[in-house]
């Protein structure tokens, strides 16, 4: 079970040492026994349908709770780093950026995809539970619009922090911890109240919130540089076209025998898949560094491939010998951040308010609800080909320019939309915001997380991947407060910042492709 490798005791199962491994899998042991508590009141209401509403939590509910937060409580305990001092001689610039892809490359990006899958299937699974939630609790369309809005607040703020824990604890302790959280979160299935409800879908989407920004961020720091920028792309498409797919398949398996609760209890199982999948999840070896954990560093790199076997007198021979010094980067970011915060907040409104309030529009049109549909639905193919198109353009092509040219996709669909006369063709404009919104979101939070050093690249990634939350969160808003405006000019103010974000990406942003991320790091 335990065996040494370089500074320290290395177990099985990815830990530094025993309290460590003890306090981490005791604490998903606590959290996922205080979920088990909660299923016996769901399953006597078999009979009535998998109505719990109004019914008072039993003594087993409330212990259920209690143990969920020490079992968090413990779990982050044994995640916590392990800053060490060591005098092993280590080359500062030795991960993987030079590696030939190998077996263990393939087995994390596997995992990482199934991770984002479940990841992206809670946000997905809104749809289907609200019309199950107004008719047991009896409420209206403005009061179920807060459980949405509820987890996008939860999500933004989940990218914020959990960016910036991926910088201090380390990306896998991150995306164990919010593993571990989004686990705890099951209970929303057996909530008797609607308020409960928003509480814990806030909860959910903190939990899930920080996934996505944080995974970008351990990808780009162990794929080697000539597969990076497929390799981050193709996994994010897979996320978001796996999640909306799994979350869609599985409310039309069960939810006829369940009820919609069951959609929120399948954050046990799929929680469990993740932390079943840890050991597939190595740290970064970059931040293993950083934190002076040298004999871990060289353990993770080996398993990718790479072997460290020289002295530091050889290191130094080979640095006086090498006359070429790394390219150097500009270490002022403010363009950049501005750009890309454009770009999400963008994304954002186009997502989750255009895109959404497109069906109501038309039904006013005269069109009918099923045509709507239909219509949305026929213009949703496009988006999985475009996955597989932009990892092409942004591999092989420039990953500057094929952000560019996504956003300007976008910008032409919100010009047609504007351009469009009432009751015209929308087929066109609604297929251009598809494509260029599921381009731009394949592509932003990678080329994030290749413009940023490795001191705030977890922050700089969840500052970008929150930012797409908020413009959501704007839009919700919006709807919330029956401030909607006309689709054309929804369209018109949201074009501004996208035209504004796509300038000053073609002026400030970096073309990644091929690039080395060592030299993010040079003075």
């Amino acid at each position: 079970m335990w065996g040494k490798t370089g500074s320290g005791t290395r177990s099985l199962f990815m830990f530094a040492d025993r309290r460590s491994a003890l306090g981490f899998w005791l604490g998903s042991g606590v959290v996922t026994a205080g979920v088990l508590l909660h299923l016996p009141m769901f399953w006597m209401a078999r009979n009535m349908g998998f109505v719990l509403a109004g019914m008072p939590m039993d003594p087993g509910m409330i212990l259920g709770m209690a143990l969920i937060v020490s079992g968090i409580a413990a779990a982050g305990y044994g995640l916590l780093p392990r800053a060490v001092k060591s005098n092993e001689p280590f080359i500062a610039i030795a991960p993987p950026e030079d590696a030939p892809l190998t077996a263990a490359h393939w087995m994390l990006m596997a995992v990482l995809s199934v991770a984002l899958i479940i990841d992206i299937m809670k946000p997905a699974s809104l749809g289907f539970v609200t019309p199950g939630m107004r008719s047991e609790y009896a409420i209206g369309k403005a009061t179920v619009a807060m459980l949405p809005f509820c987890a996008l607040v939860g999500t933004a703020v989940g990218s914020f922090v959990w960016g910036a824990l991926a910088d201090i604890y380390g990306r896998r302790a991150t995306i164990l911890l919010s593993s571990v959280m989004f686990i705890g979160t099951s209970i929303c299935g057996a909530m008797p109240s609607f308020w409960w409800n928003l509480v814990m879908c806030f909860l959910m989407g903190a939990a899930a919130g920080g996934m996505l920004p944080v995974t970008y961020a351990l990808l780009a720091e162990l794929m080697p540089t000539r597969h990076r920028s497929w390799c981050l792309v193709l996994v994010g498409g897979v996320g978001a076209v796996g999640g909306y797919l799994a979350s869609s398949g599985l409310s039309a398996l069960l939810q006829p025998l369940f009820g919609w609760r069951i959609m929120w209890f399948l954050n046990l199982p799929t929680g469990l898949i993740l932390i079943a999948l840890s050991p597939f999840i190595p740290e970064s070896a970059r931040f293993l560094e950083m934190m002076g954990r040298i004999g871990e560093a060289r353990s993770v790199l080996a398993r990718f491939g790479v072997s460290l076997t020289r002295s530091t007198e050889t290191i130094e021979k080979d640095a006086a010998e090498d006359h070429t010094p790394l390219p150097p980067v500009d270490h002022g970011f403010l363009g950049t951040t501005v750009a890309l915060t454009l770009a999400a907040l963008a994304w954002g409104f186009v997502n989750f308010g255009v895109l959404l309030w497109l069906p109501a529009t038309l039904v006013a049109e005269g069109r009918s609800a099923g045509a709507a549909s239909a219509l949305i639905a026929k213009s949703a193919l496009f988006a999985v080909p475009t996955v597989a198109l932009v990892t092409w353009l942004y591999s092989a092509w420039s990953t500057k320019w094929s952000l560019v040219l996504m956003i300007a996709m976008t910008v032409l669909g919100l010009a047609a939309l504007l351009l469009r006369a009432s009751g015209g063709d929308p087929l066109v404009p609604v297929a251009l915001l598809i494509v260029g919104s599921t381009g731009v979101i394949s592509i932003l939070l990678p080329y994030a997380a290749e413009n940023y050093p490795l001191r705030v690249r977890g922050r700089a990634t969840g500052w970008v991947a929150g930012c797409s939350k908020v413009g959501g969160l704007i839009a919700q808003g919006l709807g919330a407060l029956a401030l909607v405006p006309a689709l054309g000019l929804a369209a018109a103010i949201v074009a501004v910042p996208a035209l504004v974000s796509l300038a000053l990406i073609a002026w400030f942003g970096r073309e990644t492709r091929g690039r080395d991320l060592r030299e993010l790091e040079s003075p």
